[in-house]
């Protein structure tokens, strides 16, 4: 699996290459919370039933981060998220949690997808 990123007038790069789904209520409480490291070519991405206001905290999680929202694929929001003390909020139906500068570029608007070994986007299949 791949996390691609295609910007409005742009032209198609991957954020991620290693992806991990939080779909169950239990990892998407943990999320990134006490892991020790986070590779550079990962992906947490948690995927929603339905588009709402969701927020992320980075209490217990020791790294920066960048966090992208997305309803149907369409970036909303996109924001890098300090240690211990990051808060951010944005609606979306699947919410992506990548290593920090990974998500460079990324703007509203913009469009990034899940992508499963085959190319079928898989973004907003959970939840």
């Amino acid at each position: 699996m791949r996390v691609v990123h295609e910007p409005t007038g742009g032209s198609e790069r991957t954020l991620a290459t290693a992806v991990e789904f939080a779909d169950g209520l239990l990892s998407q409480a943990r999320g990134l919370m006490f892991r020790r490291s986070f590779p550079g070519d990962y992906a947490l991405v948690f995927r929603f039933g339905r588009v709402a206001n969701r927020g992320l905290h980075m209490v217990f999680v020791p790294f920066d981060i960048d966090a992208v929202w997305l309803v149907d694929g369409e970036v909303t929001a996109s924001k890098r998220l300090p240690a211990w003390r990051g808060l951010g909020r944005g609606r979306a139906n699947t919410v992506l949690e990548l290593p920090a500068g990974a998500a460079e570029g990324v703007e509203p608007g913009d469009t990034v997808r899940v992508l499963d070994g085959d190319g079928t986007d898989v973004t907003t299949g959970g939840g």
